[in-house]
């Protein structure tokens, strides 16, 4: 009988963003949206993507993450994602250390950012600010 193949499925959110992830056993490959990171043209994008694999070090060179992430901006999804790939290193490798890690570097980078965008109140006005009254 064949091996079983370890598989993780994993989600995370910020703001709008939905980020969902299968880890499996690999050679690093990371792609998001079926499209590999390496081909992102964006920098900043990589960089924020690649930090938990940084600071867990040889780790991410081990695993294949498939990443699907919809809703919200660019900089929502690369939140999301980043979440998501530091919370299946984390399910992966079980370390109590590796967590200490993340928490020392970015809190964020396990735990959810709850806020959300304030939504609108009724009466044409903003999120906040209301509608101003005329005596005139």
């Amino acid at each position: 009988m064949a091996e079983k193949k370890r598989i993780i499925n994993i989600s995370g959110k910020r703001k709008r963003a939905i980020a969902r992830a299968t880890l499996r056993e690999g050679k690093g490959k990371i792609r998001i949206n079926g499209q590999l990171l390496d081909s992102f043209d964006n920098e900043m994008i990589k960089m924020r993507v690649m930090e938990p694999l940084i600071i867990a070090e040889d780790l991410g060179k081990k695993i294949d993450f498939d990443i699907n992430v919809y809703g919200g901006g660019w900089q929502g999804q690369t939140e999301a994602s980043r979440l998501v790939i530091a919370k299946g290193l984390l399910e992966w490798s079980k370390d109590n250390n590796l967590k200490r890690k993340f928490l020392d570097y970015d809190r964020h980078l396990i735990i959810q950012d709850v806020r959300f965008k304030e939504t609108r109140k009724p009466g044409d006005s903003k999120a906040r600010a209301r509608r101003q009254k005329s005596y005139r």
